[in-house]
């Protein structure tokens, strides 16, 4: 196909393979959702370094494809360890031009593939074409679902596994058929009537990924299919798009947690003219950064379309112009994709709204309150800095060990107690100064007579050598109370 101008740049000696179908990943490693025999396509997102290359060739060779046609937007030509993997496993690799778009490989492929595959080629291929048509004319997700539909004569839509309609119209109870995509054994799968498609993963992890949802039996529908793969190719641009758009991100959250006294020219370069921004922090607890940084943009993206997102550390971080209802739309997003968490728990804070000169201390209070969300039950938890007390921000902000040490300084004889008498003291105090200090509600709170309350707290007191009656001993006690 001299046409798409590939150049051979290692495998010439395996180019009678046969090709079987058309593949667009951006995953790390990719074999389980390979059959063998596809032209694999990629933009290189997963690579970080050498040890990538040979990771992502490695499962292309188990897997037995085609081959692989690769382009790297941000360099000149493909990395050299990717060329060096793909000669040691045995894989043809094609460099695609910067300026010819997967879209317009994927028409040219596919139409050779259909053509070889439909035995009715007048009307089936005919349908074919005219996705492809729309993709190639760069329509973009809205069209190609709309002609999805109108070939197919049925509601489609692509559905975010948070929850979220990308594309089509309205669904009633989206977080149903997310959970059946999320545990389904096999793919496609109909639910309710529903057929249910992957756009590029056919198993394992789908936890950040579009699902293309089609009224009726199309399990087996050819077309069905392939409208799945071509959204497959808008999603890459999609991830292209962001990507590009966070370039801007590490450099800015480098200047606010730096402590940079002036943003206004960093956020104007961005493009953002709000008065108020937002920061938000997200991790796994299996350490998966980018994992968490993918399911960070899938659930920000119906909330805040232009947040900038970045990894420092373990952590993920995204910053974008405030608006309403944030904590509980990503509480929701979350909610829906918990079926495909397994054990992993994701944690998120999310700061409240501040000006540009406020962004330090933002992100500072939603990496305290993601911090906090571990101490919280669920494999999803959500803080928002509005949500809780002063002092629990500070606590989540002390290191666990010294929590533990500050507990033990000013409880340590009261503990003790507890322990070699089996009293609860502790419990008794923790009452007394939840009720401001009240004796009748304390009393009552504990169902004991006021004396019997005022003989415990007295010997609290004497037992920590304080006045109970004194605010600054008061506050110490409350705050050492919640620190374990």
């Amino acid at each position: 196909m001299p046409e798409l101008r590939l150049r051979l740049v290692h495998g010439e000696e395996f180019l009678d393979r046969p090709v079987t179908r058309l593949y667009g990943t951006e995953l790390p490693d990719p074999a389980r959702y390979l059959s063998g025999g596809e032209l694999v396509l990629s933009g290189l997102l997963w690579h970080r370094s050498a040890a990538d290359c040979e990771t992502f060739v490695a499962s292309l060779a188990h897997a037995g494809v085609a081959a692989l046609a690769a382009s790297d937007p941000e360099a000149r030509e493909l990395p050299a360890a990717l060329v060096e993997a793909c000669r040691r496993h045995g894989v043809p690799l094609l460099e695609v031009p910067i300026d010819l778009s997967f879209a317009t490989i994927t028409e040219r492929v596919v139409l050779e593939l259909a053509a070889e595959r439909v035995g009715d080629a007048g009307a089936q291929l005919g349908r074919h074409r005219r996705l492809l048509t729309v993709v190639a004319d760069g329509g973009g997700l809205g069209e190609l679902v709309a002609a999805g539909a109108a070939e197919l004569d049925a509601p489609v839509r692509v559905l975010s596994t948070t929850g979220h309609v990308v594309a089509g119209p309205e669904l009633a109870d989206a977080g149903v058929f997310v959970r059946e995509f999320l545990l389904a054994d096999r793919l496609p799968r109909v639910v309710r009537r529903t057929t249910l498609l992957p756009v590029s993963e056919r198993g394992g992890s789908r936890v950040a990924t579009w699902i293309v949802v089609v009224e009726g039996d199309r399990a087996h529908d050819e077309v069905a299919a392939e409208l799945a793969s071509l959204v497959g190719v808008e999603r890459t641009r999609v991830v292209q798009e962001r990507r590009i758009e966070n370039r801007a991100a590490g450099p800015l959250l480098r200047e606010v947690l730096a402590g940079s006294g002036d943003l206004g020219p960093r956020l104007a370069a961005v493009g953002w003219d709000a008065a108020e921004f937002r920061v938000v922090v997200a991790s796994c607890t299996d350490g998966r950064v980018e994992q968490a940084a993918a399911l960070l943009e899938e659930v920000l993206a119906p909330i805040a379309p232009h947040a900038l997102v970045s990894v420092h550390g373990d952590e993920v971080y995204a910053i974008a112009p405030s608006g309403p209802g944030w904590a509980e739309a990503v509480r929701q997003a979350l909610r829906t994709v918990e079926p495909g968490l397994g054990s992993v728990r994701v944690l998120v804070g999310i700061s409240s709204a501040v000006g540009a000169a406020g962004l330090r201390g933002a992100a500072e209070e939603a990496s305290h309150a993601r911090r906090l969300g571990e101490r919280r039950p669920g494999r999803t938890c959500v803080v928002a800095g509005e949500e809780i007390a002063l002092h629990q921000l500070l606590l989540a902000g002390v290191p666990e060990e010294l929590r533990g040490s500050l507990r033990r300084r000013v409880l340590g004889p009261v503990l003790d107690y507890d322990a070699e008498h089996g009293s609860d003291l502790v419990g008794t105090l923790r009452v007394f100064l939840d009720c401001s200090g009240s004796w009748t509600t304390a009393s009552a709170r504990l169902h004991v007579h006021v004396n019997t309350l005022r003989y415990r707290v007295g010997r609290v007191e004497e037992l920590l050598g304080v006045d109970l009656s004194d605010f600054t001993s008061r506050v110490d006690l409350y705050l050492a109370l919640h620190a374990g």
